[in-house]
C-alpha cells in the first residue's frame, strides 16, 4: 500500500501512515470541518493495511494537543480494529503522547486506554510538543 502523508492545517492533523513499516501516526490539532471525510479514508485504508498484512508489529502514534468529540469518535473508530488485531494475535501498540501538565490531553488517553484489553495502550508524557 502506497504511505499516505497529509500535513497539518489549521484544523486537521498531520497524518503519516507507513504501511511498510507499520507505523501509524497522528500529530498536531483536530477539529476539521467534517470528521468523517477526514477520518473515512485513513480508516478504510487502516481496515485494507489489516485485512492484508497479517502478522507485521504496528505502532499507532497519537499526539494531538487538542481535538475536538468528532475527532475523538474518529479515533476510535481507528483503534477498534488495531484493538480485533491484536485480539487475533498480532503485536499493537498504540502510543499516547502528551505534553507534560496538559492533563486534558493526558485523562482522555486513559479514557481511551480503558477500552483495550488486548492492544498495549501506552501513555507517554513528553517534556515538550514532538510534533
Amino acid at each position: 500500500m502506497d504511505r499516505i502523508q497529509i500535513s497539518a492545517t489549521d484544523r486537521s492533523p498531520r497524518v503519516d501512515f507507513d504501511f511498510a513499516s507499520g507505523r501509524f501516526q497522528l500529530s498536531g490539532e483536530s477539529y476539521p470541518e467534517d470528521a468523517a471525510a477526514f477520518f473515512g479514508p485513513l480508516l478504510q485504508s487502516l481496515r485494507t493495511y489489516l485485512a492484508a498484512a497479517a502478522s507485521e508489529p504496528i505502532v499507532f502514534e497519537v499526539e494531538l494537543a487538542y481535538f475536538n468529540s468528532s475527532s475523538a469518535k474518529a479515533l476510535m473508530n481507528l483503534f477498534m480494529p488495531l484493538e480485533d488485531a491484536a485480539g487475533e494475535g498480532r503485536a499493537v501498540t498504540i502510543r499516547w503522547l502528551f505534553t507534560k501538565g496538559d492533563e486534558t490531553i493526558a485523562e482522555a488517553g486513559e479514557d481511551f486506554a480503558s477500552d483495550f484489553s488486548h492492544a498495549r495502550f501506552d501513555l507517554v508524557e513528553t517534556s515538550q510538543a514532538e510534533c
